[in-house]
């Protein structure tokens, strides 16, 4: 009897020690894929500002040529 009790106390500690590592990897992976996850986000809002800025840059480039062609026009006319 005392032979089998402390081979269940050693599978019992070998499945505890298992169990901790494999919560321990489960952690690190849920902290990876949190990462990831998190850059992707910050990338994808990076992109939406530098379209929005590119295209700001663009109208504004428009709006002054036709401003100073009309004015151009204003003066010569």
């Amino acid at each position: 009897m005392r032979q089998s009790l402390a081979q269940i106390e050693r599978e019992f500690e070998q499945e505890s020690l298992l169990d901790r590592q494999r919560r321990e990897q489960l952690r690190r992976q849920a902290m990876t894929r949190t990462r990831v996850r998190r850059r992707e986000k910050i990338e994808t809002n990076q992109k939406l500002r530098f379209l929005l800025l590119v295209g700001s840059l663009m109208l504004t480039v428009v709006v002054v040529t036709w401003a100073m062609f009309q004015t151009l026009a204003w003066l010569m006319g």
